[in-house]
């Protein structure tokens, strides 16, 4: 495995740890950033495994069906692609994103 690729997944492990912890202590905010963020990154490092240049977005539908074309697979589906895609711009940014009145909480954040 390349340099570059175990340096995405030593940082998509890092994402995870923090995720978890933020769940654990109720930061709901915090834990969908960084669960958005480790997914995005343990597919970028997936992709670069398969030699395949990692695109520039963030989007998880965009990035799993490269990853699919390239050969590999995730456990995600299409509905959990949906979802981190719809958190991501909420997450990051307290106002004007594309869902104005998300809150996030302990059900999203678990699932």
């Amino acid at each position: 495995m390349s340099v570059d690729a175990q340096a995405w997944f030593a940082y998509a492990d890092e994402n995870l740890a923090v995720a978890q912890l933020a769940l654990k202590n109720s930061y709901f905010n915090a834990c969908l950033q960084n669960a958005q963020q480790a997914v995005e990154k343990y597919i970028k490092a997936g992709l670069l495994t398969r030699n395949v240049a990692i695109q520039k977005t963030h989007s998880i539908e965009a990035l799993n069906l490269i990853l699919q074309e390239a050969g590999g697979t995730t456990d995600l589906s299409d509905e959990d692609c949906d979802l981190l895609d719809s958190i991501y711009i909420p997450s990051k940014y307290p106002t004007q994103s594309v869902l104005p009145d998300f809150e996030p909480d302990q059900q999203i954040s678990q699932q």
